[in-house]
């Protein structure tokens, strides 16, 4: 099958590779449909993530075809179509057993990142997984909107499972590429108040705009503070980093008021920030994180999406075949373009 073999940074190679075979209990080949590029695949391609071992086939994002099914397997057929969860777990570790399975002790995870296990990703045209890992796809999604179930079950997570975002308060999003549009769009379902989008790029604010949010503030501006201030004066209830860079993180630490729940979600490299210990005290402000995706936030991710609340083809911006994936990164790399998305 052909596959992107990412040898070592900046050294991403098509090549044909071995087809995988479901040889184990519980274990299915799904062939690819779509699969998005995520901002960590892209970090982990051009070397800004460093926790890489090669060979290494990217790509967690997938929605496919089954192929094959190995023993055992008991609720997917050949000719299913699914979504795939692309954090694998062992459901009787402590931390399974307590419903967290991305913090599972026998964890694996197909082409992305965290456990120390790693299987090849869907940057190719079959993928190897097991049937925990599966989801059915409802009749109502195609297979793009289906592959963005990963990254929106993390926007789930981390704007209503964690931050606990309630109907009626303010939302202020920080980085509105992809996953901050889809924390956006989860807050704009869940009835957020008034919802501020801040990026320095014209395009994106544009974007958040057409999809929600009520104010878009220039990250670019002398005093964002005082601009999200002039448009909720008591403050944010809720702020969601989604942008990366650690400045991020330091432009939320400065918009909270006391109460503030505040989530790093976009922050995925190994940087630092400092915090006034006095201050933090006193304000009392909740600081969450999402990391990863459970069986809860999938199905809730594609719970959105079969009854219409979030659609996340609205935010895909560019298509690819898995062929032209230098030509994908090269897109990747630009500032007018929101999801992007690789089809086997």
């Amino acid at each position: 099958m052909l596959a992107a073999v990412l040898h070592d940074f900046n050294d991403l190679r098509l090549e044909e590779v071995p087809k995988p075979v479901a040889k184990n209990a519980g274990e299915v080949v799904v062939r690819i449909k779509a699969c998005g590029i995520c901002a960590t695949d892209y970090k982990a391609i051009t070397g800004l993530r460093r926790n890489v071992h090669f060979p290494f086939i990217p790509g967690h994002e997938p929605a496919g075809v089954v192929e094959q099914i190995g023993p055992g397997v008991a609720h997917f057929k050949i000719g299913d179509a699914v979504i795939c969860q692309p954090s694998g777990y062992c459901g009787f570790c402590r931390a399974c057993r307590a419903g967290r399975t991305h913090y599972c002790e026998h964890a694996f995870t197909t082409g992305g990142d965290g456990p120390p296990d790693v299987w090849p990703g869907a940057f190719a045209e079959y993928l190897l997984t097991r049937e925990q890992c599966l989801f059915r796809k409802p009749k109502n999604l195609s297979f793009d909107a289906a592959a963005e179930t990963e990254p929106l079950s993390g926007a789930w997570k981390g704007v209503i499972q964690y931050s606990e975002m309630k109907v009626g308060e303010d939302v202020v999003v920080i980085g509105v590429g992809s996953i901050g549009l889809l924390c956006l769009m989860v807050a704009r379902a869940a009835g957020a108040g008034r919802l501020i989008a801040i990026d320095p790029s014209a395009h994106a604010r544009q974007q958040a705009l057409a999809l929600g949010a009520t104010h878009a503030v220039d990250a670019g501006d002398p005093d964002v503070k005082k601009s999200v201030y002039a448009i909720i004066p008591d403050g944010p209830d809720v702020v969601i980093e989604a942008a990366g860079p650690i400045a991020a993180v330091q432009l939320m630490v400065g918009l909270l008021r006391r109460g503030t729940r505040w989530n790093v979600f976009g922050v995925t490299t190994h940087e630092k920030f400092e915090l006034d210990g006095g201050l933090t005290h006193f304000l009392e402000a909740r600081m969450d994180a999402s990391f990863g995706t459970t069986p809860l936030a999938m199905q809730q991710a594609i719970r959105l999406m079969e009854c219409g609340l979030v659609d996340p083809e609205k935010i895909i911006t560019h298509r690819f075949p898995l062929a032209e994936i230098h030509t994908a990164l090269e897109v990747m790399a630009g500032a007018n373009r929101n999801k992007v998305v690789i089809q086997p």
